[in-house]
């Protein structure tokens, strides 16, 4: 990896005023790097257009209308003011659109209406914050991506679903037969979604209790009665009873759509909660069920585990000899480096400033340690230039435990801190594990 590998994971296009960009270009890029993503500025339609059709990534694509009422229609053309309509002829019809308008210009309905039916993706009225639009474009980017696979336990008599479509909009389901052992099922697999017939519901009625009292219930779960029949009064005792929404059932395709539907609006939750803005990466909460998740994976296919914690050296120092600015780029360097020796089925998680944590699927002590410590050696490698002429290099320092040895997340996690400790204390820039108490380091 080299130091010109591009920073950031997305980008926004921006169309706009001259004077706006002017105005607000520096703290729309330092909201933007924040949250993973670069803003290219235009103020010229066609260059705009040129840069859209040019496009092969996960862009978006932001146009501010007042910029429309200083732009030539064309090089040859002396009105100062390009009309909408010119505009949405001229933008690739293959890709969506984020509109900025004034109040003024949101109190016209139609306007709104041809928006929306021109590929509009999402529209905002101004004035809006710097910091308020960079989070609103975040959760566009969140929108967008194909996120991860949604699982649904199903309890009661199978109803004709379409699994393979479902499947496909990355939504799993698991059927369970038996209500009584449905809160240990549930326990076990940790699903995003629970649908439970009415005929369960009124067998059982106290189900949805029992899920949602357990201490270590998903918040972000959904709990949903699927009804075969119109009935008010079962409605309203099963949304009593702590169901979050009832489906009647109508049709097997009808149900699917609504289901994935649910399932989009999961997924953009958990990422919103469960993501780190800065990085992409997994934060502390999001870390925190997934390795739990991956720790039963690895007892029910009897797999090893190696958790790792990592920490930049003197980082205090880094901020305050080149500024918080230069600090966030350091942190942004050492996830880029890390992501790529990373498995389909490992973890990766920025768990705080600038701690990062790590867990290797299938994945001995020994082998551990040898994967963080080639990870060491990566971001040892990368320059960094402080200033013109200037450029210095960085490390970190690691500990590593390992499963079955440590049981749980919390006690992999203190053991692996631990290690991380005796790593900085003697000297950093390593990597220690302690089996059994026995001490081994790496040290570059």
């Amino acid at each position: 990896m080299t130091n010109d590998a591009p920073l950031y994971k997305n980008e926004v296009m921006l169309l706009s005023q001259t004077f706006f960009i002017k105005d607000n270009q520096a703290e729309l890029l330092l909201c933007a790097h924040k949250y993973d993503f670069d803003i290219l500025f235009f103020n010229e339609v066609q260059d705009f257009v040129m840069a859209v059709e040019g496009d092969r990534g996960n862009s978006l694509f932001v146009i501010d209308l007042d910029a429309l009422h200083s732009m030539q229609a064309d090089m040859h053309d002396s009105r100062k003011t390009l009309m909408l309509g010119e505009l949405l002829q001229r933008l690739p019809s293959e890709q969506s659109y984020v509109y900025l308008q004034t109040v003024r210009q949101g109190g016209r309905y139609l306007l709104q209406q041809r928006l929306v039916d021109s590929n509009c993706l999402a529209y905002a009225e101004k004035p809006i914050a710097n910091d308020v639009l960079v989070d609103k474009l975040f959760t566009l980017f969140v929108q967008k991506k194909r996120g991860d696979l949604v699982r649904l336990v199903y309890l009661g008599e199978p109803v004709g679903l379409d699994e393979a479509a479902l499947l496909q909009a990355r939504v799993e389901v698991i059927h369970h037969g038996d209500s009584q052992t449905l809160h240990l099922r549930v326990k076990e697999l940790q699903p995003d979604l629970v649908l439970i017939t009415d005929a369960e519901y009124e067998r059982t009625e106290s189900l949805v209790r029992v899920l949602k009292k357990n201490i270590e219930a998903d918040p972000v779960r959904e709990i949903t009665m699927l009804q075969r029949h119109p009935n008010a009064a079962l409605t309203r005792s099963a949304l009593a009873s702590g169901f979050d929404e009832i489906i009647l059932m109508t049709d097997p395709d009808v149900l699917a759509a609504q289901l994935i539907n649910r399932a989009n609006k999961i997924r953009v939750n958990k990422d919103l909660i469960g993501k780190d803005r800065a990085t992409g990466l997994l934060n502390k909460i999001g870390l925190q069920k997934k390795a739990q998740e991956l720790i039963r994976q690895a007892a029910s296919e009897a797999r090893p585990l190696a958790f790792g914690i990592v920490d930049i050296d003197k980082f205090k120092t880094i901020n305050d000899t080149w500024g918080h600015y230069f600090g966030d780029i350091v942190i942004k360097r050492l996830s880029l480096t890390l992501a790529p020796h990373i498995g389909e089925r490992d973890l990766l998680s920025r768990f705080g400033g600038e701690e990062f944590v790590v867990v290797f699927w299938d994945c001995t002590l020994e082998e551990g340690w040898r994967r963080l410590d080639a990870m060491r050696q990566a971001f040892c490698a990368i320059p960094f230039e402080v200033k013109p002429g200037d450029t210095r290099h960085f490390s970190f320092s690691g500990g590593v435990a390992a499963y079955p040895e440590y049981k749980s997340e919390n006690e992999l996690f203190l053991r692996a801190d631990a290690m991380l400790y005796e790593a900085k204390e003697g000297g950093r820039n390593q990597i220690c594990v302690a089996p059994s108490g026995h001490g081994k380091s790496s040290q570059h």
